[in-house]
C-alpha cells in the first residue's frame, strides 16, 4: 500500500521562473500583498486582473485565473501573512494545488516573502502537492494522474522528512478507504506482514489461540462471532543507533463495526469500514518514522478484529477478564474499541516503553464535543497539555486536550466487576473511555490517547484533500521532533 510515486520535486534557488513559463500548466503562488507579484510569472497581468475584479486582498484570499497562453496555464494566487497559523496556511495551499485533469508540470513560488515565512509557505505548498497522490478507487474508468514534475522556486531544501510524512499519511488513508470485503482482518494482517518484510521490521502476530493462552478475554469477547484472521500484530523498527528511549504506537483496527447485539442504525453503520483508521494511523506513523531514520526504537501494536453479530456475540451484563487480570462488566457491545485496546495496551505496557501513543476512532462523544476539525487528546501527564496543543499547531493537525479527572471514575464503578466498560447514557463518554484505557497501562509510562474525531472531515482538512484525513501521522511526527519533549 505504500508503493506509490510522489511527484518529482526540484528545488531551485532562484525566484525567477520566467524563462521556463512554457513548461508549466499550473503556477501556484503565495504572497503577502499584490505588490509582491511584480516579479512573479504573469505578475503585471495578475495585478491588473486583481484590481479589475475588485478582489479583497486579505489573508486567506484565493484568486484563480488563466494565463493568455496556448496551454491555458492556471494561475493560482493565495494571500498570507503572519496572522495565518499552519492550519490556515495549509488550507490556503490546498486550494492553490487543486489541479485540473491532465496537469503534469507545476511551479510553486512565494515571491516577496522571506525568512521563515517564505520557507513555511513553500513547505505548505509541497505538502499539499504530495497529499494529492490518488487513493485506491474501484470506479470503472476512473484514472487520476497527479503532476509528474514540480519546480519549487526560491528554496533549496532536503525534503526527505516531508516525503516520509506523505508516505505515512497516504498509507493511513489508503488502508482506511478500502472496503471491508477487501480489508477484513485476515487480509489486513497479510498486507501488514508484507509491509514489514519490505521495510525490514520485526513482525509478530498473536492470533486467537495465543491470545487465549495469554488470557486476553476483553479482545476475545469482541472476536467470538467472526474471528477469521483477528489478532494483535506487533511490529518493531530498530535504528542502527538508538539515541532516545523506545516509543510504542497502538492502534484500534476494527475492520467493520456493526455495533454487535447493540446494533447500530443504518446511518451510523455506514462508513464503519473506516473504524480501523486508528491502526492505519499507527502503521503510517511507523512507516514515516522508519523512512526518516528515527533515532529510537518504535514498537507498533495493531488490534485487528471485527465487531460482527451472530449467535456467539458478546452481550451486555457479561463479565470478562482482561490479560492483566482486570474484570470488566460489559454494558454496551458497540463500545468494542476500548475492549480490544484494553488487552493491546496491557501487552504493550509490559515492554516498559518510555512513551505510548494510541490512536482510535473511539467515541461519538468526542465528535459531538469538537466536531471533525480537531481531534481529542488525553494524557496522564497534565504538564504536557500545552505541548500537545503546540504540536497540533505546528503540524496543522490540531488537537484539544480533555481532562482525566479521578472523580469521573465513579461512573465506571461496577457492582459485579473491577470496572464497567462504559455507561448507557453516554455522558462524557470520550473522557470515560480514556479513563477506562488508562486502567490497563502498567508501569506509568508517558501516555497519550488520541480519539480521532478528525479522522474524517467532509471536503478535506489542512493539507489533505480527501474526506478521510489520516489524522495523527503529522501530529505525532511534530511532537516527537520537538527537542523540548522528553519521554
Amino acid at each position: 500500500m505504500s508503493a506509490f510515486k510522489l511527484p518529482r520535486v526540484r528545488y531551485r534557488e532562484t525566484d525567477d521562473p520566467t524563462a521556463d513559463l512554457a513548461r508549466y500548466q499550473h503556477i501556484a503562488l503565495i504572497v503577502a500583498k499584490a505588490a509582491d507579484l511584480a516579479h512573479a510569472p504573469f505578475g503585471a497581468l495578475l495585478q491588473k486582473r486583481l484590481k479589475a475584479q475588485g478582489v479583497a486582498i486579505k489573508p486567506g484570499t484565493v484568486f484563480l485565473t488563466e494565463a493568455p497562453d496556448e496551454a491555458g496555464t492556471t494561475l493560482a494566487v493565495g494571500f498570507a501573512d503572519a496572522t495565518l497559523d499552519t492550519f490556515a496556511l495549509l488550507e490556503l495551499a490546498r486550494k492553490l494545488t487543486r489541479f485540473r485533469p491532465g496537469v503534469a508540470r507545476v511551479a510553486l513560488l512565494a515571491p516577496g516573502l522571506s525568512g521563515a515565512a517564505h520557507k513555511e509557505a513553500l513547505r505548505a505548498l509541497v505538502r499539499c502537492l504530495y497529499a494529492q497522490a490518488p487513493l485506491p478507487s474501484r470506479q470503472t474508468g476512473r484514472t487520476v494522474n497527479p503532476p509528474t514534475a514540480v519546480d519549487v522556486y526560491g528554496a533549496g531544501e532536503d525534503d526527505r522528512a516531508l516525503r516520509a510524512a506523505a508516505h505515512g499519511n497516504h498509507l493511513a488513508r489508503a488502508l482506511s478507504v478500502l472496503p471491508e470485503n477487501e480489508l477484513g482482518p485476515a487480509d489486513y494482517v497479510k498486507r501488514v506482514k508484507k509491509l514489514a518484510i519490505d521495510n525490514g521490521w520485526r513482525f509478530r502476530f498473536l492470533d486467537e489461540k495465543r491470545l487465549a493462552a495469554l488470557g486476553a478475554g476483553a479482545f476475545l469477547a469482541v472476536t467470538r462471532t467472526r474471528a477469521a484472521g483477528a489478532g494483535i500484530v506487533h511490529l518493531r523498527y530498530t535504528p542502527r543507533k538508538a539515541l532516545r528511549p523506545p516509543v510504542t504506537l497502538v492502534g484500534k483496527g476494527i475492520c467493520f463495526d456493526t455495533g454487535g447485539v447493540n446494533l447500530k442504525p443504518a446511518r451510523h453503520m455506514y462508513g464503519m469500514h473506516e473504524d480501523m483508521q486508528g491502526s492505519a494511523v499507527a502503521l503510517g506513523t511507523l512507516l514515516a518514522l522508519a523512512q526518516s531514520h528515527a533515532p529510537f526504537r518504535v514498537d507498533c501494536y495493531l488490534a485487528i478484529a471485527e465487531n460482527a453479530i451472530g449467535p456467539l456475540s458478546y452481550r451486555p451484563n457479561e463479565v470478562v477478564r482482561a490479560v492483566d487480570g482486570t474484570t470488566i462488566e460489559v454494558v454496551h457491545t458497540d463500545a468494542e474499541g476500548r475492549m480490544v485496546l484494553a488487552d493491546t495496551l496491557a501487552l504493550a505496557a509490559r515492554e516498559r516503553p518510555g512513551l505510548i501513543i494510541d490512536y482510535a476512532t473511539l467515541t461519538g462523544a468526542c465528535v459531538y464535543a469538537l466536531g471533525t476539525r480537531m481531534t481529542g487528546a488525553f494524557t496522564n501527564r497534565p504538564e504536557l497539555t500545552l505541548r500537545l496543543i503546540e504540536a497540533g499547531r505546528a503540524s496543522g493537525e490540531r488537537v484539544w486536550p480533555f481532562p482525566l479527572a479521578d472523580d469521573y471514575n465513579a461512573d465506571l464503578k461496577s457492582d459485579i466487576a473491577d470496572i464497567k466498560q462504559c455507561t448507557l447514557d453516554g455522558e462524557a463518554d470520550h473522557i470515560l473511555a480514556a479513563l477506562f484505557l488508562k486502567r490497563f497501562i502498567a508501569h506509568d509510562p508517558t501516555w497519550i490517547h488520541l480519539d480521532l474525531s478528525a479522522g474524517r472531515h467532509k471536503g478535506g482538512l489542512g493539507a489533505i484533500p480527501t474526506d478521510t484525513t489520516g489524522f495523527g501521522v503529522d501530529f505525532t511526527l511534530a511532537l516527537l521532533a520537538d527537542p523540548a519533549f522528553a519521554w
